[in-house]
């Protein structure tokens, strides 16, 4: 069983930065890809970026695009969400996954498509 730990989320005013790191731990931990979504008060889990762990290939959300980079370190198994010119409409719990199978032609962008979740961690942006 592969866990998964979240780390970085806080408080921080719009226009700021953040730094959420995820790192994977347990049984030889091998994944297709990773992600991260995030989930608002009152709101369903949405997709927020991904990236294939093998080629570092990655994919995001039109609403984080250009603001949000997500990155990852094969030898310490951790995967990085750098988010810059934070507004208050990214304040949501953020949840790291991992998936272990291909996901098809296209990237993994839909929950189901994962197997492990970390517990998240919380991002507020104050205006």
């Amino acid at each position: 069983q592969a866990q998964l730990v979240e780390s970085g989320g806080g408080a921080v005013q719009a226009g700021g930065s953040l730094r959420l790191s995820c790192a994977a731990s347990g049984r030889t931990f091998s994944s297709y890809a990773m992600g991260w979504f995030r989930q608002s008060p009152g709101k369903e889990r949405e997709f927020v970026a991904t990236i294939r762990w093998r080629t570092g290939s990655t994919y995001y959300a039109d609403s984080v695009k250009g603001r949000f980079t997500i990155s990852r370190d094969n030898a310490k198994n951790t995967m990085y969400l750098q988010m810059n010119n934070l507004n208050a409409e990214d304040t949501a719990v953020y949840y790291c996954a991992a998936a272990t199978s291909y996901c098809g032609f296209l990237h993994c962008t839909q929950e189901p498509q994962y197997d492990y979740w970390g517990q998240g961690t919380q991002v507020t942006v104050s205006s």
